[in-house]
Parts: structure tokens; sequence; C-alpha cells
């Protein structure tokens, strides 16, 4: 066999380790996500994953205000709460991107050793492998494999482990929203459980409600994306919720303990963006009085967010572009590198392929941004979460106004589901929010819907045209305008927003002929 041969054989078995590899994390995360009891999810645990992991038992660690607690375990623990302030392998784990080796029997019987590690030891298991699952909100859980015999992390399958974290730690949450909501049938503890859920609002995932097709869709993507450290673009109408979007990644990422950065780039004018985004250093330009950290060093470590990137003006997309490519940035006025950590999340309300096209948007910033891309779909095209949304708004802003509105007749929810909704959610929940506070009864039975009119259309003289034939029209009209010029600073393609070239074909297209233009000028 020639060397070609072995090097194309050895690629081909490893393209398939890799697809037997991928299609063992699909199962498992897709059989996790169905758990909703502590029962289930260890018999899972124990059949679908000691054959790949080979493992004797497990335990799930969590955090609590008293210290740490078995959330679930395969074995007995002497003692299920650990009543310590810090507990030096839980801590060690948190603080730790790789796996955590740890070998009991070097461990002292004392009380600073922990209370699983000394019934592990007891009985008989000699390997701890501690790994920490993305923290969902204020929850964080780490899993701890055990083993009889010695072992390093060349005979561990990581990857798989790394693959279904984050369903682990979904479900892991879901378990304990089920076990609090049982709880709350006591009034004591609803007592202390009601602020809890109300911080981590609990409802929806991360604060994200529907239940549309749609959105269960962009929730799987969350999960796939966020544990990477991947750019992720976000794009869809103004009012979809892209920063809850990217707010829910940033939850479920390994950079969650720290605060995500945010900055609306459409919000800030063209000449202080820079400073904004880059900092800049005390008497670099007139007012600066002392150096600044810009957006990207405050994400150091963390996600920053940066909201209708559409809007970046084209001279500061060179810079973003560096940024993007080497990791590091340069204060205005400075000349030092700064070497930042970032993850970027990028949501627009723009049609970034055509932005390029028009050549207002760099193509090569573009595909460092869409690296993974989640679209949110306007909320007329999925109205089956509408009744959910209004919902969970009116409770939201029944609270804010200090009134007990408990729903909506039957005639106003259906006209909720038939409205356009041309600002998505931003417009149903102001329109909630003003009509809270206008009603005058226990049950919303009237609503001041906005009407969006177009004055120059009435039933009296609106004439029923095609698509194909508005589009011709309109062109020819431009193109007249134009005196018949195509190409150039006041040519017809420039006033369309289109190249020459594009529009002369979609001329052919429509058949609009020679003798339909005006010549161009000589």
């Amino acid at each position: 066999m020639s060397k070609q041969q072995e090097q194309n054989t050895e690629m081909i078995n490893r393209l398939q380790s890799m697809q037997k590899e991928l299609f063992l994390i699909s199962n498992l995360n897709k059989a996790f996500s169905a758990v909703l009891d502590k029962n289930e999810f260890q018999g899972i645990f124990n059949q679908s994953l000691k054959s790949e992991f080979h493992f004797n038992d497990f335990v799930f660690i969590r955090n609590i205000d008293l210290g740490v607690e078995t959330f679930v375990s395969s074995f007995k623990i002497e003692n299920n709460i650990t009543e310590n302030s810090i507990d030096a392998y839980f801590e060690k784990c948190l603080n730790s991107a790789e796996l955590l080796f740890i070998d009991l029997k070097e461990l002292s019987d004392n009380s600073s050793t922990p209370a699983y590690f000394l019934s592990a030891k007891n009985a008989g298991l000699r390997m701890a492998v501690g790994f920490c699952l993305p923290r969902i909100l204020n929850d964080t859980c780490v899993l701890f494999l055990f083993y009889k015999n010695y072992m390093t992390s060349d005979d561990f399958p990581e990857r798989i482990l790394k693959g279904i974290a984050t369903q682990l730690s979904i479900t892991i949450r879901n378990i304990m929203i089920g076990e609090r909501s049982k709880n709350n049938q006591n009034t004591a503890q609803e007592t202390i459980q009601k602020p809890i859920l109300e911080k981590n609002n609990e409802e929806g995932f991360h604060g994200i409600i529907g239940e549309s097709e749609m959105m269960k869709d962009i929730f799987n993507k969350i999960s796939q994306v966020a544990p990477s450290e991947s750019n992720v673009l976000i794009d869809g109408e103004t009012g979809t919720g892209k920063e809850l979007i990217a707010q829910a990644i940033h939850d479920l990422s390994s950079s969650s303990k720290n605060k995500m950065v945010r900055i609306n780039c459409a919000s800030i004018p063209a000449n202080l963006i820079e400073s904004e985004l880059f900092g800049h250093e005390k008497g670099s330009f007139t007012g600066a009085t002392e150096q600044r950290k810009g957006k990207f060093e405050q994400a150091q470590n963390s996600t920053i967010f940066l909201d209708e990137i559409g809007e970046l003006p084209l001279e500061l997309q060179g810079r973003l572009l560096r940024v993007l490519q080497e990791k590091e940035i340069e204060r205005i006025g400075g000349n030092k590198s700064i070497k930042v950590n970032a993850r970027v999340i990028a949501a627009t309300n723009k049609n970034l392929e055509k932005e390029v096209a028009n050549g207002n948007f760099r193509n090569d910033l573009f595909y460092r941004l869409n690296v993974f891309r989640i679209h949110l779909p306007a909320l007329r095209d999925r109205k089956t979460d509408i009744p959910l949304l209004a919902n969970h708004l009116l409770q939201k802003h029944n609270a804010k106004a200090g009134k007990k509105i408990k729903g909506f007749s039957k005639k106003i929810m259906n006209d909720l589901c038939e409205n356009p909704w041309y600002g998505n959610i931003r417009e149903l929940e102001n329109l909630i929010e003003r009509n809270i506070l206008t009603a005058k009864d226990r049950i919303i039975r009237k609503m001041d819907f906005t009407k969006i009119v177009n004055p120059q259309i009435t039933d009296d003289n609106l004439e029923i045209k095609t698509l194909h034939q508005m589009e011709k029209e309109y062109i020819l009209k431009i193109v007249e305008k134009c005196n018949g010029k195509i190409s150039g600073a006041s040519g017809a393609a420039k006033l369309l927003g289109l190249p020459a070239t594009t529009l002369i074909s979609k001329m052919q297209k429509l058949g609009i002929k020679k003798e339909h233009q005006f010549k161009e000028p000589k």
C-alpha cells in the first residue's frame, strides 16, 4: 500500500470515527432532553453512558447556600450536604476548563476531604474524573465519574462528555424546576422559593417564550453553539428578541460567570463608536481627559454583544475584523497592542448579504461573524406562540402597574393572533402594557390596535396588480427619472441600490426592452 493510500485510509477512518461520535452525542442529547425526574435521569445515565465511559459509579454535586449537596448519585453518600463555604475539589472543577483527574488513594481521611470522595474511597474506588457542567444562571453542577482502576486523560472520551454537557445542565435545571413546583404547594417552601423563581425567570427557555417548532429549533441551536467559542450572528426583524437569544447563549457558555457586555452600534454617533469599542488614551482627542477601556477590554473572558452590526461605519469594520482575526486591539491614541479574549455575538435586522453586495458591509467581516447563524422568525410567522407571549407579558406588567388583570376575552385573543405585528414582540408588549393601564375590568375585553395605513391606497381606488407588474413599472419610472441612464453616480442602479449588471439582468427578466427606455446620453 502506497503512502498516499495509507493517508487516505487514515483520513476515512477518522471521518468515520467522527461521524460515529457525533451520532452518539446526538442520541444522548435527545435521550436526556425528555427526562423530567431524578430516577429516570439516573437510569439513562447508567444505561446509556457506561458502555462509552466505562465508569463504575458517578455523582453530581451542585452548589447550594450552605455549600454543596449531592444532586444524584449511583452510590450512598454518608453525608448528603457538605456545609463548608469552600469545597476545594468542587472549586477546582469550577475554575478548570479541562477535566480533573483525582487519585482517591492519595486523599487523607480528614474533614477537608468531601464526603462524596470518602464514600467512594470506602467503596473501593480508585480514581475520580471531575468536570464542571456549563452554568445556567446561578445553578452550578459538577460531575464526578469514579473508577476502580487508575486511569489518565488518554483513556477518557472527553469530546463526547463535552458534547452532551450543555444538555445535562438543561436537564438538571428542568428536574429542579419540577421539584420546586411541587414544593411550592407548601406555604413555607413557597415563601423561600418564590423570589428565586422570579430572579431566575424560570418561565420559558431562559426567559424566551415559545413552544412552536420554529422556537424549539432555535432553542436547540442555542444549546449547540453555547458551549463553543464560535462567533454567532443573529438576524431577524426589529423587535423579535435578538438580545434575549444572545443572553441565553452567554448564560449557557463557560464564561457565564462574567457579565455580557452590550453595545448598540446604531445608537452611538459615528465619531464616538470607535472609542466605545476600543477605548482611548488620555489626551488622544479633545475631551479625552482620562484613559478609558473600550467594550472589548471590558468583555475580557466574556461575551460582547454587538447589536445592529449592520450600522457599523465602513471605516470601522476593518478594525473590528482585525480584532476577530488577531484577538487584539489598540486604544485610540495608543501604540500598544492589547490582547483580548471575548466571544462576539452580533445581531442585525438588515440583510447583510445584500449590504455586502451593495458595498455597505465588508464581505470578509461578514464571513468572520457568520460562523453560526440564528434567524429569528417574525411574530406573525409563529402565531401559536402569541397566546403564551400575551399571558406572560400580562403577568409581567400586572406587577409593574399594580393591577390584577386575569386575562383576555376570547375575541381579543383571536384579534391578537390575527394582527400582523410589524413591530413583533416589542409592539405586542407595548400594546399589552398600555391596555393594562386603561383596563376597567379584570378581563381585557377591548384593545386599541395600532393601525398602519397607506393614505395613498384606499379600497375605492385600489388597483390589483401582480408583483411582477409593480416591479416592472417601478423600475421604468426610476429609469425615466434618470433620463435612461443605468450606471454611474446619477444612474438608476444607484438609486435602486443595485449593481448596474444586476439591474440590467433584472430588466431583461421583466421584459423591459430597449424601446421602453430612454437611450443612454452620450
